[in-house]
């Protein structure tokens, strides 16, 4: 069967750097750092006391009311958000849309870890079994997907992705293919994290993961430069409206651009660390090529996985020059999680919308916070890694990268979008 083509129409965003997609995207090619010390819960007593933190989120002004607000997890409101915006940017005309042919795939790596710490909290302070109705809704990781859809009486594919950090990235795949397959005509995908909670900093913390450079939070995130010493943890949620191009066209619908290809693999190495010669990165970008019917030539941009961890930053370099050759040299490369810190199963989806941008206006933002003198001597520095300032240049393809634990990598591929 002929594929059909997809394309992008709607974004939207709730970050560490804005309450919206374009207040994110202004931030992130000014090389802003959204970290800052933690504010969720005090943070004192532990190893690392900063986060990348989303800041004055008010979801009433998300039309979200005080009742529904009650059967959310932080997460799902993020998800929200995000989704509202998304919708509103992509116009659609939902009277006269057919929505059992709209869908919504919708990621979170954790989901309700907070509502889980609160009432687990609750229950030892009590003594007493006193959980909240809405407890078991509020932790499960689908239940974004859920909300969105009833929000807006979408009745196409609705589920959730998780593997953990590449979670978001897969449910765009996912969305990406049941399009081309011909099983909806619109699908709203995303992912959406709010792990910043007593339990998700200590679990980390335990795992020696996170920067621990309490005294400069905003430099922490460090990607590629020899003095890294983890990654930032971070919040919030992206969502993107990914349509059958035909559907786009048919109602006059404003294109950022085209989804190219995406592609899927596994570490099948290691709980949580990523393989030291990157076997499961190379893997994923050659079948995200593949899918994408793309030579490594074609590609102008990566926005790789890039963490700021000692072996992770690595290991994704050693898959890029396997997989790219010498045109390696000819790339941008940046880690936009030096500015947004890392939003865990909601990254793919930012850094996708990210590559969406970069490809629409031709500028590639920033791996901020390199000093001079900060090389690392294993990784090759002849690299454009896009070093704290946003390069201006024509990028008429886009790769993103997300790792998560347990092996799982997902990549997606965008593109300018010609008739």
């Amino acid at each position: 069967m002929e594929l059909k083509r997809v394309v992008v129409t709607g974004l939207g965003a709730i970050t560490p750097l804005g309450n919206s997609f374009p207040e994110t995207w202004e931030n992130i090619v000014n090389g802003r750092s959204g970290a800052g010390p933690i504010t969720h819960f005090d943070a004192s007593k532990f190893k690392t006391q900063f986060a990348c933190e989303v800041k004055n989120f008010d979801p009433l002004a998300f039309g979200m009311d005080r009742k529904e607000i009650r059967k959310y997890d932080l997460y799902a409101q993020y998800a929200m958000a995000a989704a509202q915006e998304a919708v509103t940017d992509a116009a659609m005309d939902l009277e006269k849309e057919n929505k059992d042919r709209i869908g919504v795939i919708f990621a979170a790596g954790i989901g309700g870890i907070r509502s889980f710490e609160d009432e687990v909290r609750a229950y030892n302070q009590e003594r007493g079994p006193r959980f909240s109705p809405f407890f078991i809704p509020k932790i499960i990781a689908d239940m974004a997907a859920g909300h969105i859809s009833m929000k807006y009486g979408f009745r196409g594919p609705n589920f959730a992705t998780v593997s953990a950090c590449a979670s978001s990235t897969n449910a765009i795949a996912d969305a990406f293919n049941y399009i081309r397959l011909g099983k909806a005509d619109v699908i709203v995908s995303g992912g959406a994290e709010a792990a910043i909670a007593i339990v998700g900093v200590g679990g980390f913390n335990a795992m020696n993961a996170l920067s621990t450079r309490n005294d400069s939070p905003e430099t922490a995130s460090r990607p590629f430069s020899a003095s890294r010493d983890g990654f930032v943890i971070g919040e919030g949620g992206a969502c993107l409206i990914l349509e059958e191009m035909e559907h786009a066209l048919a109602r006059g619908a404003k294109i950022y651009c085209e989804i190219a290809g995406t592609g899927l693999s596994a570490d099948a190495y290691h709980l949580t660390a990523s393989h030291p010669e990157g076997l499961g990165a190379k893997l994923v970008m050659r079948n995200a090529l593949e899918d994408a019917g793309m030579k490594p030539e074609d590609i102008d941009y990566i926005n790789v996985h890039g963490t700021s961890t000692p072996v992770g930053d690595i290991s994704e370099v050693k898959a890029i020059l396997d997989v790219f050759g010498n045109h390696a040299y000819d790339l941008n490369i940046s880690s936009t999680k030096s500015m947004t810190g890392h939003l865990l199963g909601a990254a793919g989806a930012v850094e996708a919308a990210f590559c969406v941008m970069s490809v629409k206006e031709d500028i590639v933002p920033p791996t901020i916070n390199h000093a001079e003198g900060d090389d690392d001597p294993e990784i090759d520095n002849k690299l454009n890694f896009t070093f704290n300032k946003a390069q201006k240049r024509v990028v008429n393809a886009a790769l993103s990268n997300t790792f998560g634990f347990g092996g799982h990598n997902a990549c997606a591929i965008v593109k300018k979008f010609r008739k």
